[in-house]
Formats: C-alpha cells, sequence, structure tokens
C-alpha cells in the first residue's frame, strides 16, 4: 500500500498485541478535554486517526471495551485483553472505518506530534502548548486545518458507504 519508510509500528506493554500502521495517519489529535484525560489518566489524549484498513495486527486480539463519551453515543476502545492498555478506539461520528490509533502506544511515538490541540479550554493550567501549532477552544472544522490529501482520504471513506 505504502513504502516501508511510512509504517509505523506500536503495540501494548506486555507485547501480546503488536500492529502496524501501513501509512500515516490522517491528522493527529491532541484532546484536552476531561472525558479524554479522566480515560488516559494523564492531561490528555493524543490520537492519530487513520483508515482502519491501513492498520494490520501483526500479533494478538485487542478486546472491544465500550465506555461513555460527553456525547453520549460512546466509544469503542480496543485494548489488550492481558494488559489492559488501550491501542485505539472507534468513535460514532467516524464509524469503524477509521480508528483513533493512541500514538504512546507507537514503537516511535516522537514522530507523530499533533496537527492541532483541542478542547483546549479544558486544558490543564501547566500544559504549554507550541506556538506553532494549532490550538481551539473545543472542536473544529476539519476543512479549516486537515491537509487536502487528509481531506480525500477521509472522502474516499465516506463514498465507500
Amino acid at each position: 500500500m505504502t513504502n516501508k519508510a511510512e509504517q509505523f509500528e506500536g503495540g501494548c506493554t506486555c507485547g501480546a498485541v503488536r500492529y502496524r500502521m501501513e501509512s500515516r495517519p490522517m491528522f493527529v489529535h491532541c484532546c484536552h478535554c476531561n472525558w479524554c484525560r479522566r480515560e488516559t489518566g494523564s492531561a490528555f489524549a493524543l490520537n492519530a486517526m487513520i483508515e482502519a484498513d491501513r492498520v494490520t495486527l501483526q500479533k494478538g486480539k485487542p478486546t472491544l471495551v465500550k465506555t461513555p463519551t460527553n456525547s453520549g453515543k460512546g466509544q469503542n476502545c480496543f485494548r489488550c485483553a492481558r494488559c489492559e492498555i488501550a491501542l485505539w478506539s472507534t468513535y460514532a461520528g467516524a464509524g469503524d472505518k477509521v480508528l483513533f490509533v493512541r500514538v504512546g502506544t507507537l514503537d516511535e511515538p516522537q514522530v507523530m506530534p499533533p496537527d492541532i490541540h483541542i478542547f483546549a479550554a479544558s486544558k490543564l493550567p501547566w500544559v504549554q502548548i507550541p506556538h506553532d501549532t494549532p490550538s481551539v477552544e473545543g472542536y473544529y472544522n476539519a476543512h479549516k486545518f486537515w491537509p487536502e490529501d487528509s481531506l480525500l482520504r477521509r472522502a474516499n471513506l465516506n463514498s465507500d458507504s
């Protein structure tokens, strides 16, 4: 599908689940909402949005855990059955065609910095957002921030329905 330089591997802490992203993601969110903070047990969640068919399981099979969201529609969180690390989620808005891969589970998470910080109005006061990275108070319009090729990838997913 893509060249090897655009593949990114990751997995859970215990090694029972391994995966490979077959391309760069469409977009990377750093979400500062209270729900993401609670879910991750950290200051924010860092998710790489990528087409589900561009993620290949190399080892193991994540377990589905349904968790609530502020929208009331919930999310499907996929975790290692053994160490329970969250690997990715799907959300009602994007359906099961888009995975929100937890960047922290990549072997080299430093290669995927956030493209945008969202829900920055509720970020913790000691978190510093770089001046050269877009930041919005709540959610945002993808057409304003996403690169053209990512918008095309997303449109192609919707046309496959």
